[in-house]
């Protein structure tokens, strides 16, 4: 299983000091998060595009990029970049210099997006929602291709008439990734496309996802596709799992009331987190025994391929969040791999000696 984190840059007021870190220091912890994310062995991170006060990563293409100078061996992704707002083509193009720079390593995962800031800004309407996905969708995949790309346009886009789209990434074809929030539709549009989903689980029961990956599975294998899964959910992590809890509770409170003020959401309670926290619940926050049995756990659900944690759900402490990158990689994932790997071979040899 690959293990990884992502994070869109948050920026709210800090717990500890109750000031508002400024864009360019909040950027600078980015850079060194994905940083030491390498360093400790982790396999993944991601940054996701927003288009409000709260969050740094507009264009998760250029953050990338400045982290792939820093970096050796993670891959880079986006978390996401909300393609119904934006030029398939220049993500494209973003992506594959962005494969370039870091030889190889570029990976886009493209979503409808939670927030809708970015269709007043960029001009789109919002009824069109899901036909700007689908239709640029087609033309993101198509781009990837082959060189000279030709297509026919659409309702948004323009015709192409076989023409050259530069540079070219190493990677062929350039990993895309679809992120779903629980839509069947979208699953089914993975499957038959043979994608790669990210399902984001952040709330609730996770078991109830199962149907919706086990559709997700069956359409791609019946497309004749290999079917590839990624969790993504919030967490945290520190020594103990009082610390851990103590620790992120102020600023996912503050973050997720926030979000929840402008869609009718009550307040987040303590007991409300303490609940999501458990071995069933959404959240991945506690000791690294704990997160190395929630993934487990997970595991036995869902059969994923890719794990993904949200550390800075909020502003946290810096330093504790660099301790959690590093207790992740160096505590929670080595445990992770080998024992996943000791299930599959388990299975394997069981399903090779049945009659």
């Amino acid at each position: 299983m690959e293990i990884g984190l992502y994070s869109f840059g948050e920026r709210t007021i800090d717990p500890e000091t109750g000031r508002l870190i400024s864009p360019a220091e909040r950027m600078r912890r980015l850079l060194e998060e994905i940083e030491l994310a390498d360093q400790v062995g982790l396999d993944v991170f991601g940054v996701g595009e927003h288009h409000r006060p709260d969050y740094i990563v507009s264009a998760p293409a250029v953050v990338l990029a400045a982290a792939a100078a820093r970096t050796r061996r993670i891959r880079l992704t986006s978390a996401v970049n909300v393609l119904s707002s934006d030029d398939p083509i220049r993500i494209f193009q973003q992506f594959a210099a962005l494969d370039l720079i870091s030889d190889g390593r570029a990976e886009i995962m493209v979503g409808r997006g939670s927030f809708i800031e970015s269709f007043p800004l960029f001009g789109y309407d919002l009824n069109a929602y899901d036909a700007l996905f689908e239709e640029k969708l087609a033309l993101l995949l198509r781009l990837r291709e082959s060189e000279q790309v030709t297509w026919p346009g659409g309702r948004f886009t323009h015709p192409i008439p076989g023409l050259g789209v530069y540079p070219r990434p190493i990677q062929h074809p350039l990993p895309v990734w679809i992120a779903v929030g629980g839509t069947p539709s979208s699953a089914v549009r993975a499957g038959q496309l043979g994608l790669p989903m990210a399902l984001g689980i952040i709330g609730g029961l996770p078991e109830r996802f199962v149907p919706l990956i086990e559709l997700y599975r069956q359409t791609a294998r019946q497309a004749g596709h290999m079917p590839r899964l990624s969790i993504n959910s919030h967490g945290f992590l520190a020594d103990t799992s009082q610390e851990a809890h103590d620790t992120a509770f102020p600023a996912f409170k503050l973050q997720m009331d926030k979000i929840g003020h402008e869609r009718g959401w009550p307040p987040m309670t303590r007991a409300q987190f303490e609940a999501s926290c458990t071995l069933r619940g959404a959240n991945f926050v506690g000791s690294p025994q704990e997160v190395i049995e929630k993934i487990l756990y997970q595991y036995e659900l869902f059969g994923h391929d890719r794990f993904l944690v949200q550390l800075t759900v909020g502003t946290l402490p810096h330093r504790k969040v660099l301790h959690a990158i590093e207790l992740l990689g160096t505590k929670v994932a080595p445990v992770v791999r080998r024992e996943i790997a000791r299930r599959r071979a388990a299975a394997s040899t069981e399903i090779s000696s049945s009659p």
